[in-house]
């Protein structure tokens, strides 16, 4: 669907005559880019005309699409002004901020929450709409200024400050922070005038605070480390519901609204220093939480801003650690997304600035996301001594070390995962068969998604090694467990299997393994 804007869009026709792209072209390219985010577009060059001629404003992700696929052709990032698109976006700046002061942070971040509200409630529409727009330089500032500053001087807010923060948030509308304690499905009010977001299946459940402009209470919350300890608790099992059942599950998708009804009052809440650091840091760890969720399910402007304001939460909690994963949290999105040279700078930023702080395994693991970057880059010699250096740090490493909680996930069986992958890039099949095997050695149902990663890698090994049968072995095993989750990711590692596999597309056991992931494609576009 499109709707009319006024006069021809003279901006959009002047570039594409520019980057040479036809009417057929960009639709082609746009409907493409669509299918790679798991949307079923299905624009031709009459819809370009309407665009061009009729000022026709194509709804949804399709704005940022068009605007990326000029740029490709134009090997530089072309913003929606430029194609006279610019009102398409609905929140242009939201989440992008990484502000000095502690009190814009808590705004900026807070913002974000309210946003993603927004989003969901209309069906991932704005979410959707912004699916196109990650631009890696975005990400310049924020790190610059974790570097230079990795640790807020004080963050203690009073009573007053609070206060004051609470009236500005009612004014951002009727979804600020301000409503966050009104009830809706999935929650219960408890003794205290708080709620209670209940998981079906679960034990446990994540208080919910009452807003600022809620009758239980309209003056700001005193925040206390029972509060904090609730939001640890809520962090804790969202990461095991991610690794499980993939970040597009159900339950997952708890994790923006555990930050817009519980984490923002508290933020906006008062607390002495040492309550208000604890504070930060868990929230921020929620907040790395739910842009790794969008990241896996493909939503990367999403993911993109979350994590911006992770890392900004993480320097207000001085957990260098802590600001350390979110940058190789946004290293692993950019050499994903083919910024493998980014990807090396922010994974080394982590590494550089942990350096005496950092536990063995934590270095370990920022080293290992360093490598993965130079094997995307195709430097071979760098991500080995990378390698190296990942494997030395976690021989380093002992069980009584004081790792932090979100560093659960890391241990022998993830480096190997991650070494298969470096060698994959770096095309070295014997080296992928070896580390995956060891990978892949100890299958848990705990770590669902990571076990179907190193099954597509697997096959991909055989496959170059020229072991058709051992290939389609392992695809058939990934695509099980692929369906098993909700993972765009995974399904992603499918659909590059199965385009390896096309020069076979003959074979019976090839055409066997492409019936059994049609499902799991349709289902995800």
């Amino acid at each position: 669907m499109s709707r009319e804007q006024r006069g021809p869009n003279e901006k959009l026709g002047t570039v594409l005559a520019l980057a040479g792209i036809s009417n057929a072209g960009l639709a082609r390219r746009v409907n493409d880019l669509g299918a790679q985010r798991g949307l079923t577009l299905r624009y031709d060059k009459t819809s370009v005309a309407r665009w061009v001629a009729k000022g026709m404003v194509p709804q949804g992700a399709a704005p940022h699409l068009i605007a990326a696929a000029i740029g490709a052709k134009l090997g530089r990032p072309v913003p929606l002004h430029e194609i006279g698109l610019a009102d398409a976006d609905p929140a242009p700046e939201v989440g992008l901020a990484f502000p000095r002061d502690v009190g814009e942070a808590v705004r900026s971040a807070t913002e974000l929450y309210r946003l993603d509200l927004a989003g969901r409630r209309g069906g991932g529409g704005i979410w959707q709409s912004l699916a196109g727009s990650f631009s890696v330089s975005a990400y310049a500032t924020p790190a610059s200024r974790w570097l230079i500053t990795p640790a807020d001087p004080s963050v203690a807010r009073d009573p007053t400050a609070a206060q004051a923060a609470i009236l500005g948030a009612r004014g951002g509308g009727p979804e600020g922070p301000g409503t966050a304690g009104t009830q809706g499905p999935g929650t219960a009010p408890d003794a205290r005038g708080a709620h209670i977001l209940h998981t079906p299946g679960t034990t446990g459940s994540v208080p919910v605070q009452p807003g600022p402009d809620s009758a239980a209470d309209a003056s700001p919350l005193r925040v206390g480390h029972s509060d904090v300890s609730k939001l640890r608790e809520a962090a804790q099992d969202a990461r095991r519901w991610d690794s499980k059942y993939g970040g597009g599950d159900w339950r997952s998708s708890m994790v923006p609204e555990c930050l817009r009804v519980d984490a923002a009052p508290l933020l906006l809440g008062s607390y002495t220093d040492e309550v208000g650091r604890a504070l930060f840091g868990a929230s921020a760890e929620l907040t790395r939480l739910a842009g790794w969720m969008a990241f896996d399910t493909g939503q990367q402007e999403a993911a993109q801003r979350y994590y911006i304001q992770a890392l900004r939460l993480a320097r207000a909690a001085a957990d260098v650690p802590l600001g350390g994963y979110v940058l190789a949290s946004m290293s692993l999105q950019a050499t994903y997304r083919g910024f493998a040279d980014e990807g090396v700078d922010l994974a080394q930023a982590a590494v550089e600035r942990n350096r005496g702080l950092a536990t063995a395994r934590t270095m370990s693991f920022f080293r290992l996301v360093e490598a993965r970057a130079h094997a995307k880059a195709g430097d071979a010699p760098a991500a080995g001594a990378a390698l190296k250096g990942a494997e030395s740090w976690l021989e380093r490493s002992r069980a009584g070390d004081s790792d932090p909680p979100w560093l659960g996930f890391y241990g022998y069986d993830r480096f190997a995962a991650d070494a298969a992958e470096c060698y994959r890039d770096l095309k070295a099949p014997r080296q992928v068969r070896r580390f995956t095997e060891q990978a892949l050695s100890r299958p848990t149902e705990e770590f669902v998604r990571s076990h179907g990663l190193r099954l597509v890698v697997s096959a991909v090994a055989e496959l170059e090694s020229g072991n058709l049968d051992a290939a389609c072995a392992a695809g058939t095993r990934a695509v099980e467990v692929a369906g098993r989750i909700s993972s765009a990711r995974t399904t992603e590692y499918v659909r590059d299997l199965l385009h390896r596999l096309e020069p076979y597309g003959d074979e019976p056991r090839v055409a066997e393994l492409r019936e059994r992931a049609r499902p799991l494609l349709v289902t995800q576009a």
